[in-house]
């Protein structure tokens, strides 16, 4: 089985195509590299090319059998800031990638979406069933292509899974591919950079929250854990019915835990000081995995620590390879 992944020179769409590869398949990566990097996609055939150039997607589109999208900008505060950009491209650019699609043969899609849409939940874990209700522009933009893919499926057959993250974190074990972000905004790249002096400090964005260390907890999960969900989620839809399914790993960590265990898996303190809150953080945000794990018979395995290990490797393996990697 062909498939063309979507964005696939960036952080998590670069890890499924891996996974794809591991697996057995062809993938085939489609990105502009606004945000993407072509030494992430440098063992897979590349097309470089926007997710609104219908006319470029048509061909490519005849060759493969499924879609994975990741193509989508998701910088929170950046969609506050600007919500055109985020309307533009991951409404309209994905309207339109989701419209070439309809004209070809496929008719299996994998949406890369985000706990985002479901904004601030009165209550964790969070199910699927907990309402999507997004408080920023990006978690908006992805509940709006949810709209759209359930819509399809019911006027033209589209089978899709769409995938909500919790906080993707770390880096492929075997070092082909990991996180690059320009600006850098997650916290376990961001504390490697107040580390390296390439940061004043690492700021953590609140302690009074209730959580029992004043800061936020969230539920992170390895970015290879994410990448075999997809792969897994390909295979359900030979079988099963779309579905909407959260990928996490059920236990939340702080912002102070972080750090912790990045200061014990790196062996260094990590520069940081108190900032105040960010609008529109919710204290906890923890994903209730049951439906993945029973639909998909999917776990994630990975913990913090291996998170943090892979992603150092990474981080140290590019600060000795710069400034070509970057």
């Amino acid at each position: 089985m062909a498939v063309l992944v979507v964005g696939g020179a960036g952080y998590i769409g670069s890890h499924a195509a891996q996974a794809l590869k591991r697996r057995g398949y062809e993938a085939i990566i489609y990105d502009n590299l606004s945000t993407g990097h072509a030494p992430l996609a440098e063992d897979f055939e590349l097309i470089v090319g926007d997710i609104s150039d219908s006319a470029k997607l048509a061909p490519v589109l005849r060759r493969v059998d499924a879609v994975m999208h990741f193509a989508a900008h998701a910088y929170v505060g950046e969609s506050v800031l600007d919500p055109r950009k985020y309307f533009r491209n991951n409404v309209l650019g994905g309207l339109s990638l989701l419209h070439a699609v309809l004209d070809s043969p496929v008719r299996k899609f994998i949406f890369s979406s985000t706990c985002a849409v479901y904004g601030m939940p009165a209550k964790v874990p969070i199910t699927e069933e907990t309402p999507r209700l997004p408080v920023n522009p990006y978690g908006v933009t992805k509940l709006a292509f949810e709209h759209a893919l359930e819509a399809y499926e019911r006027a033209y057959g589209l089978r899709f899974v769409s995938f909500r993250y919790f906080n993707a974190a770390g880096a492929d074990e075997n070092g082909q591919t990991g996180e690059i972000h320009v600006p850098e905004t997650h916290l376990i790249p961001s504390a490697f950079e107040a580390i390296h002096g390439e940061r004043p400090a690492l700021e953590i964005y609140g302690d009074d929250y209730p959580t029992p260390d004043g800061t936020c907890l969230r539920d992170y999960i390895h970015v290879s854990d994410l990448a075999e969900a997809h792969v897994l989620g390909l295979e359900y839809l030979e079988w099963g019915s779309s579905a909407a399914l959260n990928l996490g790993t059920g236990r939340g960590h702080s912002v102070r835990e972080v750090i912790s265990t990045i200061e014990r898996v790196t062996g260094r303190q990590v520069p940081k000081r108190m900032a105040a809150r960010r609008a529109g953080d919710p204290a906890e945000l923890v994903a209730d995995p049951a439906r993945a794990e029973k639909l998909l018979n999917w776990k994630a395995k990975r913990s913090l620590e291996q998170i943090v290990a892979t992603a150092w490797t990474w981080a140290q393996s590019r600060r000795r390879t710069a400034p070509s990697s970057r």
